[in-house]
C-alpha cells in the first residue's frame, strides 16, 4: 500500500474560551490549511460561551464559507439528564458528523444507524474493538494518547477496509476526567459555585511537583499534561503505519504558526523548530512506549 499525505485536523477547544475569542478563533480557522474542524465542548457543560444552538450555527456558517469537513464533538463524561438532552440534539442535527466521546454518544449514533467518529476518550485498545465499533457505523476513530506507535501498528494491521485513523499529535494531552472540578477546588470553591475559574486559565491551571517542575494543568474536571505532546518530527513514521488524520489540539496562542509548520512538513516544504510555540517543552513518551512526559529525537 502506497503511503498517502495524512489531512490535518483541529480538535475541539479544550479551555473554556469567551464567546468573542472564540469566535474570532473560528474565523481564523477557516483560513488555516486544515480538512477537519471539530466543534463543541467537551469538557464541561457549565461552560455555556456558546450554547448547543451557536455550535450548530458556527458548524453550518463554516461548512458553507470553507471547504472542511466539520465535525460536532460531545461531552466525554454525562453526568446529567440535561446533558443527555445536548447529546441527543447534537446526534439529532441531520448535517454534521458526531465525534463520539462517551460510549452514550456512540449508543445512540449506532442505534441512528448514522457514521460517526471516536475520540481520543473513547478506548480502543485493539483490532477487536475497532471491528466491533465499525460494525456500529465508525467512520474514524482517535488513537487514546496513552498507546504507542508499536501497539497502533497492530491495530493498523487489522483495520477495518473504510475505516479512517487519527492520532492526536499536537497539544496538551487529555489525561482524565472527574466528577470533581479541580479548578474550582484550587481555588477553595465548590463545584457548583466555581464562578467559572476556567476562563483565566485559557491553557489550564499549572499544577507543579514540590520541586517546582510543571506537571499537569488542571483544566475544570479535566486534568491535562503541562508538557506539550509534539509528534511533528514523526511524520515519516505517521505516514508509515497508514495514518490518514493528524490532529491539532489548540492552544490560546500561536494555533494558526502550529498548523502552518505540520502542514509544511507533510508536504516536505520544511521542518521547522516549534519550541518557541511551546511554553513548557514538548514530550511525546506515550507514542515510544514509556512515561508520557519523556521526549524522544527521532534518528536521522
Amino acid at each position: 500500500m502506497m503511503n498517502t499525505v495524512p489531512k490535518l485536523s483541529l480538535g475541539p477547544v479544550l479551555y473554556y474560551w469567551s464567546r468573542d475569542k472564540l469566535f474570532d478563533f473560528y474565523a481564523q480557522a477557516a483560513e488555516m490549511p486544515v480538512d477537519i474542524i471539530y466543534l463543541g465542548e467537551t469538557v464541561c457543560s457549565k461552560r455555556r460561551s456558546l450554547r448547543t444552538s451557536d455550535w450548530l450555527d458556527l458548524a453550518a456558517k463554516l461548512s458553507r464559507q470553507c471547504n472542511k469537513e466539520i465535525v460536532l464533538s460531545s461531552l466525554a463524561l454525562i453526568e446529567a439528564e440535561s446533558e443527555l438532552k445536548t447529546l441527543r440534539r447534537l446526534c439529532d442535527n441531520g448535517s454534521f458528523v458526531i465525534e463520539a466521546n462517551d460510549i452514550g454518544a456512540i449508543h445512540i449514533m449506532s442505534k441512528k444507524g448514522l457514521p460517526f467518529v471516536t475520540g481520543p476518550s473513547v478506548n480502543i485498545y485493539n483490532s477487536a474493538t475497532l471491528a466491533l465499533l465499525a460494525s456500529k457505523g465508525l467512520k474514524r476513530w482517535v488513537l487514546p494518547i496513552e498507546l504507542s506507535n508499536q501497539t497502533l501498528q497492530q491495530i493498523q494491521a487489522k483495520r477495518p477496509d473504510g475505516i479512517e485513523t487519527e492520532v492526536f499529535s499536537y497539544g496538551r494531552m487529555p489525561l482524565t476526567l472527574s466528577a470533581r472540578c479541580f479548578t474550582a477546588r484550587s481555588h477553595n470553591l465548590p463545584k457548583d459555585d466555581c464562578q467559572y475559574k476556567c476562563i483565566d486559565y485559557p491553557d489550564g491551571r499549572l499544577l507543579s511537583t514540590q520541586e517546582k517542575e510543571p506537571f499537569l494543568a488542571l483544566n475544570g474536571i479535566q486534568t491535562v499534561s503541562a508538557k506539550t505532546c509534539n509528534l511533528l518530527d514523526e511524520i515519516p513514521l505517521l505516514k508509515q503505519l497508514q495514518v490518514d488524520v493528524l490532529r491539532i489540539s489548540p492552544q490560546s496562542t500561536f494555533t494558526a504558526n502550529i498548523v502552518d509548520a505540520f502542514h509544511k512538513a507533510l508536504h516536505h516544504e520544511e521542518v521547522m523548530d516549534l519550541s518557541r510555540f511551546i511554553p513548557l517543552g514538548a514530550c511525546n513518551g506515550y507514542w515510544h512506549g514509556t512515561s508520557g512526559q519523556k521526549e524522544f529525537n527521532s534518528p536521522d
